[in-house]
């Protein structure tokens, strides 16, 4: 008996321009990165936060992929969900990385001139990217066809995404103090009011 579902080429449509989307912003962020900026600190250690949130990706997106036949109604109307997903992930990022912008990196680090972003996404969450990729992770898995994949690929998620947060929520905390500790109590990490 197979695992998984068809896939609906009408949602892996919009959710890959959706990727697509993602790939040109954080190309666009790293390309205008300013390299004469020196660093503060610098923690490789979310490197293998990095790790396990992309053996997360891929766990949830392996597998085959069929398609059910020729594209139907109903193929466009369950494409909502995984492409409307998709849309408010990227969309979520933008905000995000526009938000941060000098501040923002792949790695966890602080750079000389950092600021504290309370403002944007990072009013209502602290780590509104990590939720972005987790709604792209989620909605590419569904537009596969691959939903069930996410039984395992959510905790290996979690536990990079949560490896990555120590070590970033460390390095702010060295840096602002007090006011990321106030800013910490007053906004929560993933889920507004609950996480």
């Amino acid at each position: 008996m197979p695992f998984h579902t068809p896939g609906n080429m009408v949602a892996l449509s919009a959710v890959l321009l959706c990727g697509m989307g993602f790939a040109a912003m954080v190309l666009r962020m790293r390309m205008s990165a300013d390299g004469s900026t020196t660093t503060a600190r610098r923690d490789v250690g979310s490197t293998f936060g990095m790790a396990l949130q992309g053996l997360a990706m891929g766990l949830a997106w392996m597998g085959g992929v069929h398609f059910g036949g020729p594209v139907s109604r109903a193929d466009w109307i369950s494409a909502g969900v995984p492409a409307t997903l998709a849309a408010l992930s990227v969309g979520l990022f933008a905000w995000s990385t526009a938000t941060m912008g000098a501040n923002w990196s792949l790695a966890a680090r602080t750079r000389a001139g950092h600021t504290l972003v309370q403002d944007g996404p990072f009013a209502i969450v602290r780590n509104p990217i990590y939720v972005a990729l987790f709604g792209m992770v989620c909605a590419l898995s569904m537009a596969l066809g691959h939903a069930i994949n996410l039984i395992a690929a959510v905790p290996v998620y979690v536990i990079g995404t949560l490896w990555r947060v120590r070590i970033e929520e460390r390095l702010l905390r060295e840096t602002f103090g007090q006011a990321y500790e106030d800013y910490s109590r007053r906004v929560k990490c993933f889920i507004p009011m609950v996480w």
